[in-house]
């Protein structure tokens, strides 16, 4: 009984916020309408063109959730990292590990747990696919667009677009010689130097892109019994691309980068009750007490190699390998105190390379693509309590392959129909190089995907979409019982409604969404073997709903205004460790995501932009014990703006606000305020 008073709850609030957004589009039908009727001129927003359906696509036609980012935009929110990306997406956070480079999406409740090494929501970097947590705060430098596809993307992404996918696109480099370098200096000695150019080496043929950047701030942290800086950072990137078109018809491309940090310290310490648990003493507000030289190094090298095809104006056959490879060798004191605790080590390596071939096809009536992936893993994990000689290493292998396809057919001007399915297997293998143990497993998944959509006017487009999403199985690096030596596949069903607007002669777009997604077979963290050590099995279920608003509009030449907002309702169904957490929220879901903003500009080279980003109530575990109240940070920019450089007075969290995480065992700090100066030059 109480199961269906809470089924009836939820629909009628889905109904609720679907009525408001059917009310609030018909008003603004009507006054699109009067105003197309008076003759009044209108200042358009730039169209976007996305490829999240492997082809190009404008993002008002495409049938799906997405946030999308130009160069422009990237800039004038100064946005030079995922991390900050995540603040303007609905329903979108990344959840901080305390460590530099690496982080866990978190997109529309769902999120992947830390002991399966995967995401939910994955990311492609120029195609290059990044499916761990490891390195997944990359940096954004010379960008042409960010796109950030909401809801299941398994259909063409595969297993970790469980929730989402994130594509970033470099510019591509062609006939026009660019460049520009810029110089970033801020409050606790930040240093950020970034430059890029491209252009022809031979006109019309080969082309060439380079790219860099050097960073380093020291920390915010401070080590009370050393009285140093805990956390200083510093970190390199430095990325190439040549591109050769030796017909029309043919584009080929070698790209590669690497990525490396060299920090002194992490931002986590030791919390309250944490402490108490251990009787060592608690970490204060942004200060630790640690004898243990901390350190965190690790190295991002990517390579890829691209070849585009034009068969006929219609055909297009692409292919893309790439391989990426990820390593640390880190030393943290888990005990953040002056005794001899926890001092772990971790030298880890995880190396991926992937092939996709794809074939598109894009007529009047049909658009579809079909395609082929292989990957390869060669992973090992050497992790270790050197306090009590303790820990694991343990060598993880894998291969998958996939095949795809997706069509949509318009039967009428109005109507189009999308129907997607992946089959894609997976195979895995672990060994332990301490007992000498050895798995083996296999685990195969099918992601079907239907949409409708259609055009009520040519100004809105509404559809509806059911989608499947799914997370491999795997095995348990940490586990000391065989009953939990592996865990089976995650599954989701997600439902979506969805409106994409244009109105006064594209001056503003609205675009919304509601969703509800069932999830299955959970993976979970059962319990702790022996901190910080942890197995995942498939104990729960659980049910996500929510709605998405985003908004742009051009309300003068000068003045643009956005706005975005996503809720959350995100609830186990079933789940037990010998204690019930049904009816709980899971942990790292905010309840709510907002972010709204202005930019103006003089036409004169004076501009000045501010935006006001916002989180809901987020729980730090499965008891619901412990969360992170909901917090609001500010975030401005000023400046002048001439045809070859700019300059500009920035501030991030410019009232300082604390949002730190305590959770049972460890404290996750935020950063604190910034403010700085930009300088660019373009040539």
């Amino acid at each position: 009984m109480g199961g269906t008073i809470t089924f009836k709850a939820k629909r009628k609030n889905i109904m609720k916020i679907f009525q408001i957004a059917i009310v609030l589009i018909s008003i603004l039908i009507a006054i699109n309408q009067s105003i197309a009727d008076s003759g009044q001129s209108a200042i358009s927003l730039d169209t976007i063109t996305v490829t999240a359906n492997k082809q190009e696509e404008n993002i008002q036609d495409v049938p799906m959730s997405i946030t999308a980012f130009d160069e422009f935009t990237l800039e004038d929110k100064n946005i030079t990292s995922v991390r900050d990306l995540t603040d303007y997406v609905p329903n979108l956070i990344l959840s901080d590990q305390g460590v530099s480079g690496s982080a866990r999406p978190v997109m529309r409740g769902v999120v992947a747990e830390l002991g399966t090494f995967n995401v939910s929501t994955a990311m492609f970097v120029d195609g290059i696919p990044v499916l761990s947590f490891n390195g997944f705060e990359d940096t954004l430098q010379n960008i042409e667009r960010v796109e950030v596809l909401r809801g299941p993307q398994g259909t063409l992404y595969g297993k970790s677009a469980e929730a989402g996918a994130i594509n970033i696109i470099t510019r591509q480099p062609d006939n026009t010689l660019r460049g520009k370098i810029s110089v970033d200096g801020g409050e606790d000695y930040k240093k950020d130097v970034g430059f890029n150019v491209s252009g022809p080496i031979i006109q019309d043929k080969f082309f060439f892109g380079v790219s860099g950047k050097y960073y380093s701030k020291d920390g915010f942290i401070t080590n009370g019994y050393t009285d140093d800086e805990a956390n200083d950072e510093a970190h390199w990137y430095g990325k190439g691309q040549f591109r050769w078109t030796p017909t029309d018809n043919l584009d080929i491309s070698v790209i590669f980068s690497q990525l490396q940090y060299d920090n002194d310290g992490n931002t986590m310490g030791l919390s309250e009750d944490g402490a108490a648990s251990y009787g060592w003493v608690a970490s204060g507000d942004r200060e630790v007490y640690s004898d243990f030289d901390t350190r965190e190094e690790s190295k991002i090298s990517t390579q890829a190699f691209k070849v585009i095809y034009d068969i006929n104006d219609t055909l297009n056959l692409t292919s893309i390998t790439t391989h990426r490879l990820f390593q640390t060798d880190s030393a943290t004191d888990f005990d953040f105190s002056s005794v001899d605790g926890l001092h772990g080590t971790d030298k880890s390596k995880f190396d991926k390379i992937s092939q996709e071939l794809r074939l598109v096809s894009n007529t009047e009536k049909i658009n579809g693509v079909v395609g082929i992936y292989y990957d390869t893993d060669d992973n090992s994990t050497d992790q270790r309590i050197e306090t009590y000689g303790t820990g694991y290493d343990r060598d993880h292998g894998g291969k998958a392959y996939a095949f795809f396809g997706q069509i949509r057919y318009a039967l009428t001007p109005k109507l189009g129909l999308t129907s997607g399915l992946r089959y894609e297997n997976q195979n895995k293998d672990m060994y332990d190089n301490d007992s000498g143990k050895s798995f083996d497993d296999s685990w195969e998944d099918i992601a079907p995907k239907f949409s409708v959509d259609y055009a009520l006017t040519e100004q809105v487009m509404v559809y509806t979409t059911v989608a499947k999403g799914f997370q491999s199985g795997g095995f348990n690096a940490y586990s000391t019982s065989s009953e939990y030596d592996s865990y089976d596949s995650e599954e989701l069903w997600s439902y979506e409604i969805g409106a994409k607007s244009q109105f006064f002669d594209n001056r503003l777009i609205v675009t919304c969404s509601l969703f509800y997604m069932d999830i299955d077979n959970m993976q979970v963290t059962q319990a702790s073997i022996s901190p910080p050590w942890t197995y995942i099995t498939n104990a729960a279920t659980a049910v996500s709903y929510g709605a998405e608003l985003e908004l742009r509009a051009k309300i003068t030449p000068q003045f643009t205004i956005t706005a975005s907002a996503g809720y959350t309702n995100a609830e186990f169904d079933e789940y037990q460790d010998g204690e019930d957490y049904s009816n709980n929220t899971p942990p790292n879901v905010p309840e709510y995501t907002f972010a709204i903003g202005g930019q103006y500009r003089t036409g004169k080279g004076f501009y000045a932009g501010v935006d006001l980003v916002g989180v809901g109530k987020t729980y730090s575990e499965r008891t619901n014990t412990y969360k992170r109240d909901a917090y609001q940070l500010i975030n401005a920019r000023i400046g002048y703006e001439a045809e070859n450089w700019d300059i500009y007075l920035y501030g991030k969290n410019i009232f300082d606000e604390d949002y730190s995480e305590e959770g049972e065992t460890y404290i996750y700090y935020s950063d604190p305020r910034e403010i700085g100066v930009k300088l660019t030059y373009r040539l």
